[in-house]
């Protein structure tokens, strides 16, 4: 077993062998047998993986967004198109996907462009529904970083539509959240939609 598994786990007040056993007890519970070659593994295999999946629990906001730099910059900073997975917290299943996120500095402050990245998987990383995730990361921005103003954008096409119930399998989500400028200025927002679509 690996051991940060194991410490991973126990952190939590669940031990690895309890982790283990539940996922042996769903395996049984629809036909399977958890002891045939396939399958030997697959508990310990499936908690290292969801707990990799979920890492986001594990940091904050705040530990990311700490370091700024000084620019006289008052133009929109915008990343786009940053791929994330992440798992719907109603289903279990994956959801995927890409965020545009923007900002307009203030006090002649940035960030690194990496921290937006990583603010976004900071929050992907945990069980959600992708409307939280929009507002978490453009609230999150806006409350660190006093921006003037935060736009993010969502696009996701999620497991829980494409492998059951309606199964169709080409439908995306879209979520916004606008905040400041990008909510109250028109020329703003449609400047920052044209972006994202070039």
């Amino acid at each position: 077993m690996n051991s940060s598994f194991k410490k991973a786990v126990d952190a939590n007040g669940i031990s690895a062998q309890q982790a283990r056993k539940a996922v042996d007890t769903l395996l049984r519970y629809i036909g399977e047998n958890p002891a045939r070659d396939g399958l030997h593994e697959t508990p310990d295999r499936y908690c290292r993986a969801l707990l990799e999946m979920t890492k986001g629990y594990s940091s904050t906001p705040e530990e990311i967004l700490m370091t700024t730099f000084e620019a006289q910059i008052d133009e929109m900073v915008l990343l786009k198109n940053i791929e994330f997975s992440s798992i719907c917290e109603h289903h279990l299943l994956n959801f995927t996907g890409k965020a545009h996120v923007a900002y307009l500095p203030s006090q002649g402050r940035i960030v690194g462009l990496s921290k937006l990245a990583r603010i976004v998987d900071l929050f992907a990383q945990r069980l959600q529904v992708q409307e939280r995730l929009t507002q978490q990361i453009a609230q999150t921005i806006q409350k660190n970083l006093s921006p003037h103003g935060v736009a993010v954008v969502i696009e996701g096409i999620h497991s829980c539509m494409c492998v059951r119930g309606v199964q169709k399998h080409h439908a995306t989500m879209v979520t916004s959240s606008m905040i400041g400028d990008f909510k109250t200025s028109l020329a703003t927002r449609n400047e920052f939609m044209q972006l994202i679509k070039e």
